[in-house]
Order: structure tokens, then sequence, then C-alpha cells
């Protein structure tokens, strides 16, 4: 079989010198050296044994064209190799292979020719690769010396003013906005950076769409509410909510977007969100897929056509006063399109400048095996809605009558009373009350007050709002309601939850007693090895009244636990990077005990680790929740009511 061909460009120095200037991957391979050590050698010790053809390229520099010796070819070589580069054929003698070095001569010259493109357009990319880690550096450099000039300059201001309060206070305060948002900027780097190095995997797990949307309201709403922008979530056709995917990255790329509506909107501005699937085209593969479709539409301050050619690339932002006001990174939309694009999904952006934007994002998932749990409704039961909301009352009756019930609408809570007194004089009482936003004369809960006393206890009566049920909660039990749907509203959490309480399976007193707020009896397990952190730790959680113990690392923390009596500690916060026995490995060993409470036990993750595959990390080695440093200690205080709130349900 004949071998492929090699080619060196030789360069003729004065004094008849040469040296080789470029040599191509057969070369390498025929000549038996690595490519540097090649370009470094006598070019006529490199051709070694090998056939050589020489073509005069100009009067410097030649192409030599390598090829495995044969038969009689083989016993000339080491005359041809000790001639000079000056006594070597030239392309205008006739040399035994002169023919054969004119055919190959213009095949070699325009392979050379797209070599050099290559590697010019190599030297292009590296040297953007320079400028953009030029950019990189200018803009990092800014972006944290903004708010650390905040934190360093407010800090001087209040020692400066250590007797005066209010002006403290006020620096703290600042102090505390530029904090998180260097946080921010410093989470966005090191998710681009992981990313970048494709460090950054995916994960398949069961989700349920409801939840998660549910979540990304919580965490936008307020965000909304702070600028009196109204926040519309609304879902469209679903066909099936439990999903198959990685939920945390589709959670930050949706929370994403709709912060940066938020962000970019005006106050008193609007925002519409949009949740709908579609069933995957026959003629795609993997027909089993479900696309979910997410668009977020503002009437906020828009782009111009030229920002949104580049509007994916890192650090890149308007460059208007008004923007350079607004606290921002430039790699929100670095890292959303990133994720989009690893997950096969599709983005699109519609924008002009003062009129706001439209984001559209598809993404590709699979729909998990479901079955229908809990009691079922009574077919043609009659569910009084008290919704004045035509578009809210027209989804709820919708799902309602799909189910078989018989959705009686009233916009009023004097119309619902009279339905209700009605009803029971002829005693032909309703399956139960579904409570919307809004009514045309009360507030929901005053109706809900109105109905328990007409109704008496048994009577059910479910909330349906876009409220924070947190904030709500006392009012609404106290009022008489039995259970509470948010919104954005599903069908089968609705369903489910209707159900329960029609067939009395779900609790008439609540959804669940106040939580707890005297934690003095509660024992904290604090492992974390590192002083400074841990004295931080115990203090803001002793502001909580729980009872903290330090463990130093995690083998100390597996003791300590196996000594303690069960059920003596309710939680366990845990560091993970420690010295001894990391976090992962020691909650790993506590929930293998054999005892009663190892399973039972919070294990909450306390640790500077803070991205998506960390947070799944810790699931996946046991723990119950995940909470980053710098701890907040809201979320740290949510996260005992969460844990306490479970001891008393």
């Amino acid at each position: 079989m004949k071998e492929s061909k090699g080619y060196l460009v030789i360069e003729r120095e004065k004094g008849g010198q040469a040296r080789i200037l470029y040599a191509d991957g057969n070369a390498c391979d025929l000549s038996g050296h690595p490519l540097r050590e090649l370009l470094a050698s006598d070019p006529l010790s490199a051709a070694g044994d090998l056939e050589r053809t020489v073509v005069a390229l100009d009067p410097g520099h030649e192409l030599w064209i390598l090829d495995v010796a044969s038969g009689p070819q083989r016993a000339q070589e080491p005359e041809r190799r000790n001639m000079t580069l000056e006594e070597a054929p030239k392309a205008t003698e006739e040399p035994e292979h002169g023919n054969m070095a004119l055919e190959e001569a213009p095949k070699a010259t325009e392979e050379l020719e797209h070599r050099n493109m290559a590697l010019e357009e190599a030297l292009k990319a590296a040297e953007e690769a320079n400028r953009a880690k030029s950019a990189f550096l200018s803009n990092m450099s800014h972006d944290i010396r903004t708010p650390m000039n905040a934190i360093v300059g407010m800090t001087s201001i209040g020692l400066a003013h250590i007797d005066e309060k209010a002006r403290v206070h006020d620096c703290l305060l600042k102090i505390q906005t530029a904090s998180a948002h260097l946080m921010g900027l410093v989470n966005d780097v090191l998710d681009m950076s992981r990313i970048d190095s494709g460090r950054m995997s995916l994960n398949e797990e069961i989700f349920a769409l409801s939840d998660l949307v549910h979540d990304i309201a919580v965490i936008t709403r307020p965000q909304a509410l702070q600028k009196k922008q109204s926040l519309q979530i609304e879902i469209g056709q679903i066909y099936a909510e439990s999903l198959i995917g990685d939920s945390l990255h589709l959670s930050q790329i949706l929370v994403n977007i709709i912060g940066n509506a938020v962000k970019y909107t005006q106050e008193g501005g609007c925002i519409k969100v949009r949740f709908g699937q579609r069933l995957q085209e026959p003629s795609e593969p993997g027909k089993d897929r479900i696309w979910l479709d997410f668009s977020c539409e503002d009437n906020g301050m828009g782009m111009s056509r030229e920002f949104l050619k580049k509007i994916f690339l890192p650090f890149e932002r308007v460059n208007t006063v008004q923007i350079s006001k607004i606290e921002g990174t430039g790699l929100g939309m670095a890292i959303v399109k990133s994720l989009v694009d690893s997950m096969g999904g599709e983005i699109d952006v519609e924008s002009e400048e003062g009129a706001g934007s439209c984001f559209r994002i598809a993404i590709p998932l699979v729909a998990a095996a479901q079955s229908r749990k809990g009691p079922k409704l009574p077919e043609g039961g009659l569910v009084i809605l008290a919704e004045c909301r035509d578009d809210r009352a027209e989804q709820i009756a919708g799902y309602l009558k799909e189910e078989g019930l018989n959705p009686v609408r009233t916009r009023s809570g004097l119309e619902a009373v009279t339905r209700l007194t009605e009803a029971q004089y002829e005693d032909h009482m309703p399956c139960a009350l579904l409570l919307g936003q809004e009514l045309e004369d009360m507030s929901t809960l005053e109706l809900a007050t109105h109905v328990r006393k007409l109704a008496g206890r048994g009577f059910p009566i479910l909330l349906v709002s876009e409220e924070d049920w947190a904030q709500i909660e006392y009012r609404a039990v106290r009022a008489g309601v039995n259970a509470f749907v948010p919104c954005p509203l599903f069908r089968s959490r609705l369903m489910e939850t209707l159900a329960e309480l029609i067939s009395g399976e779900k609790e008439e007193d609540g959804p669940r007693q106040s939580p707890e707020t005297d934690y003095s009896r509660r024992h904290v397990l604090l492992v974390e090895d590192i002083p400074l952190n841990q004295e931080i730790a115990v203090e803001i959680l002793s502001m909580t009244g729980v009872q903290v113990e330090v463990a130093d690392n995690g083998a100390e923390a597996l003791e300590r636990f196996e000594a303690s009596p069960e059920g003596y500690f309710d939680i366990v916060f845990m560091d993970i990077q420690m010295p001894v026995m990391d976090g992962y490995e020691a909650a790993r060993r506590i929930r293998r005990l054999a005892r009663k409470d190892a399973g039972q036990v919070w294990i909450v993750a306390m640790t500077a680790n803070a991205f998506v595959e960390d947070i799944r990390l810790s699931r996946e080695a046991g723990m119950n929740e995940h909470c980053s440093k710098p701890v907040d200690p809201k979320h740290l205080q949510e996260i005992l009511s969460n844990r306490f709130a479970d001891s008393v349900r």
C-alpha cells in the first residue's frame, strides 16, 4: 500500500545553510520525529533514507516532497542524502523524478496555502481570545471595584460616625446591598467559568412542573412588587406535569430571564410570562419528548438592533445612562444561552428600544410516567366559584368541568352567601366553596368568615390565590380556609387538593398549624472547620434561640451524633470541604447508622460550594437542604421554620 507523502518547506539562508520552516503531519510520521524536533533538525538529516523530490518555490525557499524509498532508489538515497542544498535538483532541472515534481508541485502548493490559511485563522482566534481575556480582566476589575468601593467607603464612614446610630445603620444597609451585588458577580463569573471549562453537567431527574413554576414565582414576585410592577404568569396547554430533566438549571434559566425583565422594566410596568407545552413532531426523533415553551414579554426599556447581535456575549450591556445605574454583570444572558444550548433547546429574543422585549425559550424534556393519586371527585358535584376576574374564573371553571364537576360562578361575596343560604334551606349543599383572587364587594377572606359561620366547620373552603401563603396563612386559617392552592394554577394540584377536602382526607383546621417560633429547646450540630466561620454561624444561629454544639470536621460530627441520645439533634448544619472527613461522607455515614433518627434528622449543607452541581451532590449524599456561604440569616430562618413546621404538622 502506498503511504501518504510528507511535505517540508525549506528556507535557504545566506552561506548555503538550510532550516525547516514548515512540516506537515505526514512528514513527522515518515521521519519519525515529533514536530518540534523536526523543525529544529537539519533538513538532510531529517529526510534520512526517504525519497525526496525538491521543488523551487522562490530563490530562498524550496518544497521537499518526502516519500518512502523503494527498490533501486533506496540504494541511491545515501548518496542523495549527502548532497548539499545547492546540489539538489531544482524545478527547472530534469532529474530522474523531475516530471513527478512538476506534477506534484501545484497540489503541494495548494495544500500549503490551505495550511497557511488554517494557521492564520488559528492565529486570529488566539488573538481574539487574548483580546477577550484582556476585556474580561478589565471588566472584572471595574465590576468588582464598584461594590468594593461602596463596602470600603461605607465602612470608613460608619467607623467615623460610630456614635450616630442612624448613620451607622444606613451605612450597614448600603454595605449589605453592595455585598449582595458582589456575591452575584462572583457567582456569575464562576458559573461562566464552569460552563466554558466543560465542568458543568446536566442531571436527568423527575420533577413536577407545578413545583418548578411555583418556586420561580416565589422568587420573582417580591422583586416585581418592590417596583410596583404587574407580573402575570399564565399556564397554557399542559400535556404532562411530571417531567424528566435538569430542573435546577432550568430554574436558573427562567429566573434569570424574568429577573432581567423586572430589572430593566420601569416602575409600574407590566411583565407577562407564559408556560406551555407542545408534543414532539412525528418526523422528529425522540417521540416521547415534550417541548416546554416559555415566553417573557415586558414593556420596559428594550434594546437596539445593534445590541441584539451581541446580547449573548459575556460582559455585554447596553451603554446608556439608564442602564448604567442598574446593577448587573453582563454575564446572565451568556450563561442562559450556554445552558439552553447544552440542554438542546432554543432561545430567541425580539426587542425594540423604548418599547420592551420578548424572550422565547423552548426546552426538550421527557414525560415521566404518572398516575392519579388520592380520592375521586363526585360526578356532577356542585362547586361554588367566587371570583370576579373573568380570566381566572374561566380557567378554574374549565378545570372543574373537565373533571365532571358543576361549577356555579359568583362575582360578589353577597351573591355567594345568598346561593349558599338557598342551598342550605333546600338541603342541597354544594361540595365546596372555591375562593378566587378578587370579589366585587369584599375580600375573599371576609367571605370565608361569613361562609364558615353559615355552613359550619365541616364545609370545605379552598383558596386559590397569587398571594404568598406564608404571609396570609394565619389570617386565612382564622377566617375558615381549609386549604390553599397557589397561582400560577395547575389542574392536577387544584383537583388533588379539592378531592382531599371533599373526601375529608385533608385536615379541616387548615393546611398546617402555625409554625413554631420558640426554638430554645431545639439542638443544632454545627460542623465547620474554620474558627471564624464557626463564630459567624454560631452567632447567627444563636439569634434564633437554638442550642448550638460545634464539631470541627465530619469524623467528629459522626462521633457526636452516635454518642447523643436518639432524637437529640434536630438539625445538622454540615460544611463540605473539611479535613479528616468531608461533609458528603459524614452525611452518608450518619444516614447509614442503625438508629431511628439517622434517617429522620435534617442535614443541611452550609458551604461555599454554591453551584447547581454542588446542590445536587448534597442531595445525593442524603442532605435535606443547601445553604450557601456567605450565610443569609433570612434563608437560615426559613430553613429552621421549614424544619420545625414539619414536626408540628
